[in-house]
């Protein structure tokens, strides 16, 4: 397989199309922890196109960038990938990340350190409806309603405090 070196380009976006075929949603909430990480970390993970500047992953990241009034993103364009291939790739990407799983004792030590070094890891922290992994701006947590993130015993009361059930 031939070696691709991606060449990042900024664009506005705007002129980014989604992609109607995008069975992955992003709640209005996912979008705003998205847009919080993103001013806080930088937009850090460029978004894929197609020559057509259809978006192929980074949906989400460009409805957060439009909400942050971005005047321009960074993005890779995928010419090399046929319409069949950027279609299945669509899924894989989104897929594949879902097939990882977290290794609760290493989460457990890397929030416990940032929790010593008194970094605020609570931005927008909302339990789940089951354990299961959250990431809320930049925040990563394994919890369970109305419990502390398992395996982590916070020092302050005001990391990952619970949820409220608000409507969008």
């Amino acid at each position: 397989m031939e070696t691709l070196t991606p060449k990042i380009e900024m664009r506005p976006p705007g002129t980014l199309r989604p992609y109607a075929g995008n069975a992955r949603q992003h709640s209005r909430k996912q979008v705003r922890q998205i847009a919080e990480s993103i001013r806080r970390f930088g937009f850090t993970n460029p978004v894929l196109i197609g020559d057509g500047d259809e978006i192929v992953a980074g949906h989400g990241r460009v409805r957060a960038a439009i909400e942050l009034g971005l005047d321009r993103v960074p993005t890779i364009r995928l010419s090399h990938l046929t319409p069949a291939e950027r279609r299945a790739y669509v899924l894989a990407d989104n897929k594949l990340a879902l097939n990882a799983e977290w290794d609760s004792e290493i989460l457990a030590i890397e929030l416990q350190a940032l929790i010593d070094l008194d970094f605020d890891v609570s931005l927008r922290a909302t339990a789940c409806r089951r354990p299961t992994p959250c990431v809320a701006a930049g925040a990563i947590a394994t919890m369970s309603p109305r419990r502390w993130c398992v395996g982590v015993r916070p020092r302050r009361a005001s990391v990952f405090p619970p949820a409220t059930s608000r409507s969008w």
